[in-house]
């Protein structure tokens, strides 16, 4: 008897010092991650970027011989948060585009897209042969992929900030972005599988690719015909109980059922949240705002602020900047910027002569990988070849500069393109 008690004792002590070391992780993180957002807004800079730039200080502390937050970037607790947190985001992300803006945004922005995703890919296959020949066609493979990525979220807060949200290449640009997303996940979604059926000792055919590729489709096609079918009386039904935060609860339940469901069926869970979010639209849950709730977007808001700084501070917090001192890690992160930059700007020819759009400001628009880069990266770190990570520390270092350097470069370069073509515009 005595044993028992003591032994439940114990486990509740473990259970204890478990929560009280997660929640010591959280505040940490999301100190962190506001203090850098305060300061890059103070900069004008997008506040993902201090976020990240914060996680990568915290992370090399150690460096300088404070060691006391090295061990965060590996806490498991605070990496099951910042999983959450990459769905939440995007969710979110989703839920500011709908079905049928991805329909109407025209052939100009689907071009776009498809350059902007097609170009970059091969840019980054190709750094991925020169400069890491021993990472496999995998990992030249995941380096596209990760260049193939658009931050949306980033474009859209800064052409909102410069009062240019409503002009011919903000459309072209959000809606490429959208397109550019769904394409760069079904790429994603094709490499993983290839990368995770090599890790199992297996080769992939171009069949299975093609059966990747089919389920992928099938997935956001089945989910977004079905989902706009289904959601609305889902949520009528849902706005007829009478507890608090019906909305909310049922929004974050669709969005998880269709993250799991992708996992189900072999796609990445991102995939799901993301069209769970597409799916989603004001119309779905009028009920619910006759009722005085706010919009599902703004219910989500709160949450995505406490959950996805976490993702951010952590992915910086996971680049080794002892990375740095390796010129070849040096030579990498140039030649990813390189490919970056140019691959982005490459898609802007996509925009059809009989549209008035800017070429150039379009592929500007595209330049940021933010988030969605950090995204695509984390997953390659999850995956190994024959016990090795298909994507190493020094390699994720390099993007993370990449993404790092895209994003601060592109709130300029639009403000600059844009002064010039009011002047061009003003020249009799």
């Amino acid at each position: 008897m005595l044993t028992q008690a003591s032994e439940a004792a114990s486990a509740a002590g473990s259970h204890g010092d478990a929560i009280a070391s997660l929640v010591l992780a959280l505040a940490i993180s999301l100190l962190a991650a506001k203090i850098g957002g305060d300061l890059a807004s103070r900069l004008r800079q997008p506040e993902v970027l201090g976020e990240l730039i914060f996680g990568v200080l915290l992370g090399n502390l150690n460096l300088i011989g404070v060691t006391a937050f090295h061990h965060l970037k590996t806490h498991e607790g605070l990496d099951l948060f910042a999983q959450v947190g990459v769905l939440i985001l995007l969710f979110a992300v989703g839920l500011e585009s709908t079905v049928r803006q991805m329909l109407n945004v025209g052939i100009s922005a689907l071009l776009v897209a498809i350059l902007g995703v097609a170009v970059p890919f091969a840019l980054g296959w190709g750094v991925g042969v020169l400069f890491l020949p021993e990472g496999g066609q995998y990992g030249h493979a995941f380096l596209g992929a990760t260049l193939s990525a658009t931050s949306v979220g980033i474009t859209a807060r800064v052409l909102k900030d410069l009062e240019k949200s409503k002009t011919q290449e903000a459309r072209l640009i959000l809606g490429a972005a959208v397109i550019d997303d769904v394409l760069g996940l079904v790429v994603l979604t094709v490499v993983a599988g290839a990368a995770s059926g090599a890790g199992q000792g297996t080769s992939i055919s171009p069949g299975q690719i093609g059966i990747v590729v089919g389920k992928a489709a099938a997935f956001l096609a089945g989910s977004l015909t079905l989902g706009v079918f289904l959601s609305p009386r889902l949520f009528a039904l849902a706005s007829r109980l009478h507890a608090r935060g019906v909305l909310l609860a049922v929004g974050l339940a669709f969005c998880f059922v269709l993250s799991w469901l992708a996992h189900v069926i072999g796609l990445s869970p991102i995939v799901g949240a993301f069209a769970a979010g597409l799916i989603l639209e004001d119309l779905h849950y009028r009920e619910f705002v006759k009722q005085g709730e706010q919009t599902l977007e703004e219910l989500v808001r709160p949450i995505a602020s406490f959950l996805v700084p976490v993702f951010f501070v952590i992915m910086g917090m996971r680049a080794d900047l002892r990375a740095l001192a390796d010129l070849n890690v040096l030579a990498l992160s140039g030649a990813l910027l390189v490919a970056a930059v140019l691959g982005k700007l490459i898609c802007g020819m996509g925009v059809l002569g009989r549209s008035r759009a800017d070429r150039l400001m379009v592929g500007i628009g595209m330049l940021p990988r933010g988030e969605v880069g950090l995204i695509f990266a984390s997953v390659g770190m999850t995956l190994e070849i024959a016990g090795r990570p298909l994507i190493s520390h020094a390699v994720y270092s390099a993007i993370v500069i990449m993404v790092i350097v895209t994003t601060m470069v592109t709130p300029p370069a639009l403000k600059w393109r844009l002064g010039r073509m009011n002047g061009e515009e003003a020249r009799p």
